[in-house]
């Protein structure tokens, strides 16, 4: 099977927090954070359609500047999803800096900003070129509750965690996985090609069996008849990113509706168990709850990050602690 997004952490796990998912067809990113982005090259930066920011501490949106920049030249739109009050703290950044070179001329690069509380968008602006960047209010999309974007093929679903502040986590689900099987291609004497996108868009958006797909020559075919031989389908793909959340019941319940049955959770492991102290005074998850919410949601692979900086000399303590308390059920039924 293969996947919608690559995702990768941006950083090494002492680093800034951010997860780069890369769509695998086609030229297109997304950011969940946008702390340091120096490890990501300006071709990759580029291609970055959205970013959905937790929380604005500096270490998870320092990355601005540098994205802004680069996009600043390109037709296409950048949209930022935040925490409450977002939209105004990107107004600040942009009216930090001086436009007079902007006018009607320039490419009409616009940024997009919106405020999110965890259920809905509920406030949106948008910041063109060619208006020197002058803020315009828009209405926010509409999507159901818990979902920061919806396209075809995928939906951001998110959750508001208590970080003293609201931090934002957020789940990337791909509506269907459907994959070609090119051995029934050929005996259905039928090419590869870009018509295959068409089919399965078809399928992801439910349409009828006797949908007609066109097939390069002039041909067609139902989509039924695709379904039942030359396309599998499947659940899609689900990646999870938690990250500065209070060690408590509430955040828990929480994150585990979000991440259930994820493929992949990125989460933060700040400090080792046995310092739980330091955690609940700094509102972050130890190493061992995030290894026991990954088991709990039934993922299949957790990754941790953001590590404290005080086990910089011993760097391997965090990602172990995690996978031990991950593995939990498993030592125990092989005791069994």
């Amino acid at each position: 099977m293969s996947w919608l997004v690559q995702p990768r952490l941006v950083n090494d796990p002492f680093g800034d927090p951010g997860l780069y998912l890369d769509f695998r067809y086609g030229r297109r990113a997304i950011l969940f954070d946008l702390g340091d982005v120096g490890a990501l090259s300006s071709r990759e930066l580029l291609r970055v359609s959205h970013v959905f920011v937790s929380h604005t501490h500096v270490d998870h949106m320092a990355g601005f500047d540098r994205l802004f920049r680069l996009c600043l030249h390109r037709p296409f739109p950048l949209t930022l999803i935040g925490p409450p009050g977002f939209v105004a703290q990107v107004e600040h950044r942009i009216r930090s800096f001086t436009w007079n070179l902007l006018d009607e001329n320039s490419v009409d690069f616009c940024l997009r900003a919106m405020d999110c509380d965890g259920l809905r968008l509920t406030k949106a602006a948008e910041f063109h070129a060619r208006e020197a960047f002058t803020r315009r209010e828009i209405e926010p999309p509409v999507f159901p509750q818990g979902v920061a974007l919806m396209e075809g093929e995928f939906r951001i679903e998110c959750v508001a965690l208590d970080h003293g502040i609201p931090s934002l986590a957020f789940a990337l689900r791909e509506v269907l996985q459907v994959n070609v099987w090119r051995g029934m291609l050929n005996e259905l004497d039928l090419p590869t090609g870009p018509w295959l996108n068409d089919a399965k868009r078809a399928v992801r958006l439910g349409m009828p069996d006797d949908h007609p797909v066109a097939i390069p020559g002039g041909r067609s075919i139902r989509l039924g008849e695709l379904k039942g031989s030359a396309l599998h389908i499947a659940s899609g793909q689900a990646v999870a990113y938690v990250t500065d959340a209070a060690p408590h019941p509430q955040n828990r319940t929480k994150i585990l509706q979000l991440a259930r049955e994820a493929d992949q959770l990125f989460i933060e492991a700040v400090f080792l168990e046995r310092d739980r102290a330091l955690a609940i005074a700094s509102l972050h998850l130890t190493a061992w709850e995030a290894g026991s919410i990954a088991r709990e949601a039934g993922v299949r692979y957790v990754t941790p990050f953001h590590h404290s900086a005080r086990y910089l000399s011993e760097p391997d303590v965090l990602r172990e602690e995690v996978f031990e308390s991950f593995r939990a059920d498993e030592r125990r039924a092989m005791r069994a």
